[in-house]
């Protein structure tokens, strides 16, 4: 059954091979050489003549064009990520180096953010150009100097580039891989007056001009009075600018299940291209013969609005299928959406940017419609209704529940949420992202009319002020959300594979399909209580390598924790947004944070040391310890040295036994060598947190 399913759909046998070629070399970047190439394309005409000639080498034939696109998905993925290797220098010394702002800046919580254009190095005085342009992320201080650079200012820049490097901490978001799939090189912050404007680069790429022609647009929303959240959303459901949404915002949309909204997907495509259908119908209408080139200019005004924002993976997936779609209506035995065209999409857009595989909103667009394709006919057909408009709601409910269905797991492994009042949402708020997205439409062809156009604009902020009104009384009805959700790939992996067999159950009710289906259930929930068992939190204490927040995390047998710190005004935030996934991997609820003395019967602070389990660890942060002399010194199990601390270990062994010293990732460079080197002269253990990223104990 699934053989000839694939039969039918031979781009879905094309796709396969293809996507484990490019997960294959993300992992393992090689580019083979031209020989194996032309070795590869031998073999393809070689099995192909022998497979015409011979049936019986039909399947051979078959093989070798799987291999071919393994190895074709293999190179592309490679090719990308080796265009963003970059050579360091091996010194320490910064250097100086020419580049030019490509990007608007980002506003970050302590610094400036510019992609730029590394040009090429200056050494001597001489301008060593750069022929591969590579891209780096490079932040400045918040100074007023900062605050006026501008996208194409050509700036020499003294500073250190840094490669793309992780935390090391557990189940941390890969932030390293993250660049490198982006194109971006490394990374480097400047410092104040280490930096010079030298020109400006006034030329722009396409889509350069297309962010600019976006922001254009967002100033002419902010002219016309739009503000706030309404403007955010605006701005997010008409050009896909996301740059203006708060966080409380994003999280309503979150909790109430609307965040598909604020991504330009299908939805928004599918508005405009009917708008634009239903605009340019009475010419083909009247005159038939223009009804091929009509068609072609709708296409073309879908991929201009692509290029306008920003050509996300979701938007091109919906244009590409919007385009098989309006040239399949010229073609009426080919105007069923199937698998197949959605294999084709992911083909052509992975061939294009094989590195969008690992985009989150591909892997949810696919999984969305592909969940629409498989599971929405029969669902549509369990309940039969012949009132008009209550059947276009039961197919907007069946589609919600499908789509909801498909992306759930992707969703929980990467939100660690489920929306449970997602079908009301959707029937509330679709209908008034439809009515939004016609009236922004009509309220930029009043442009010309600045008088008519301010007084529309005061009528579009109302179903704007009613969406995000609808959505925050969702959010606060109970249990509008299931948080803290822990699945791995391999449930989400083990959960398609059973919707799957499932699906085929429905489409053949036999016994072995029932059996293969319920053996793959049986599997699935194995596994995720084998994991559940295994991920038991234990008596326990880590370290971290998290910056702005030195602390020890004391873990019970049970869900609670303690979060110690050492600073009086710890940084939390940035900690719990970086541990998020462990903790919920562990299932640990919200560690209680302590910041100073405290004495509790499982744990006790005093003066900075603290006492669990039977170890004591020092929160080394200061120089409380400084000058003093102790005539028998007191033993510490962990002495956790972080930023803030200026002296030597020399000075403290008079007042500890130290039994291993762990060196927070906070102390400067040089403080972080002075503590090793005295580490290795007084023989005791230490654990550099940079190095060796967090450390977790059992106790």
């Amino acid at each position: 059954m699934i053989t000839n399913n694939l039969q039918r759909h031979p781009f879905l046998r094309l796709l396969m091979p293809l996507v484990g070629g490019i997960v294959y070399g993300d992992k393992y970047p090689y580019i083979l050489s031209v020989g194996w190439w032309i070795a590869v394309i031998l073999l393809l005409i070689g099995t192909y003549i022998l497979g015409r000639k011979y049936y019986v080498l039909c399947k051979l034939y078959g093989a070798v064009v799987f291999l071919a696109c393994f190895v074709l998905g293999w190179t592309l993925v490679s090719v990308q990520l080796k265009q963003a290797e970059y050579i360091f220098p091996n010194t320490e010394k910064p250097s100086t180096y020419r580049i030019t702002l490509t990007t608007k800046p980002e506003i970050k919580k302590n610094s400036i953010l510019f992609r730029v254009a590394l040009r090429g190095e200056v050494l001597k005085d001489t301008f060593l150009y750069n022929f591969s342009e590579k891209t780096f992320l490079f932040y400045f201080p918040k100074d007023s100097a900062a605050y006026s650079l501008k996208r194409g200012d050509e700036l020499l820049v003294c500073t250190r580039l840094s490669p793309p490097a992780n935390n090391g901490n557990p189940d941390e978001f890969d932030y390293a891989c993250y660049l490198l799939r982006k194109g971006v090189s490394g990374t480097a912050y400047v410092r104040a007056g280490h930096w010079c404007a030298i020109g400006c680069d006034s030329t722009l790429t396409f889509r350069q001009q297309a962010l600019e022609c976006r922001s254009r647009l967002v100033a002419l929303y902010r002219d016309m009075g739009f503000r706030g959240d309404e403007l955010a959303v605006l701005s997010a459901l008409t050009i896909g600018d996301k740059e203006e949404l708060s966080e409380s915002i994003v999280e309503t949309y979150s909790v109430a299940g609307a965040s598909h909204v604020l991504a330009l997907s299908g939805l928004h495509i599918g508005l405009i291209s009917a708008l634009l259908l239903f605009v340019l119908s009475p010419l083909w209408i009247r005159w038939r013969f223009l009804k091929p080139f009509l068609f072609l200019s709708v296409i073309l005004l879908l991929w201009g609005f692509a290029f306008l924002t920003g050509l996300s993976s979701s938007v091109v997936r919906a244009v590409v299928m919007c385009s098989f779609g309006l040239l399949s209506m010229l073609i009426p035995a080919c105007r069923k959406l199937t698998l197949n065209t959605l294999g084709v999409t992911a083909f052509l857009m992975l061939l294009f940017n094989p590195v969008w595989l690992f985009d989150v909103g591909f892997q949810l667009s696919f999984s969305a419609v592909a969940a629409i394709v498989l599971l929405q006919p029969g669902l549509y057909g369990l309940l039969s209704v012949k009132n008009r408009l209550l059947r276009k709601a039961w197919g907007l409910v069946t589609v919600s529940v499908a789509a909801q269905i498909g992306t759930a797991p992707l969703v929980m492994l990467y939100f660690s949420r489920f929306s449970t009042h997602f079908l009301l949402t959707n029937l509330l708020v679709i209908p008034l992202v439809s009515l939004i997205v016609y009236a922004a439409v009509i309220l930029l062809v009043l442009t010309p009319f600045p008088v008519l156009q301010q007084l529309f604009a005061d009528v579009v902020e109302i179903p704007l002020r009613m969406q995000n009104a609808l959505l925050r009384w969702i959010e606060q009805l109970p249990l509008a959300s299931i948080d803290r959700i822990w699945v791995d790939i391999w449930d989400v992996f083990l959960f398609y594979c059973c919707l799957l067999l499932f699906c085929r159950v429905w489409m053949r009710r036999t016994a072995a399909n029932v059996y293969i289906a319920l053996s793959a259930l049986l599997l699935c929930v194995s596994y995720h209580s084998y994991a559940f068992i295994t991920d038991a939190p234990r008596r326990s204490i880590v370290f971290y390598n998290v910056r702005g927040c030195p602390a020890v995390h004391c873990l019970a047998d049970n869900s609670a924790s303690w979060l110690v710190c050492a600073d009086t005004l710890p940084d939390v935030t940035r900690l719990e947004r970086s541990l998020s996934s462990y903790w919920n991997r562990l299932r640990l609820e919200r560690p209680d944070v302590i910041e100073g003395d405290c004495l509790l019967p499982e744990i006790s602070v005093r003066n900075k040391t603290v006492f669990y389990a039977g170890k004591r660890i020092c929160l080394l942060y200061d120089d409380r310890w400084g000058n003093k002399i102790s005539g028998v010194p007191v033993f510490i199990d962990y002495l956790y040295v972080s930023h803030g601390y200026k002296g030597d270990m020399q000075e403290l062994v008079s007042l500890f036994e130290v039994g291993t010293v762990v060196i927070d990732a906070s102390l400067s460079e040089y403080y972080r060598e002075r503590i090793i080197s005295d580490c290795v002269r007084l023989g005791i253990p230490y654990l550099p947190l940079s190095e060796k990223g967090s450390v977790h104990i059992l106790l």
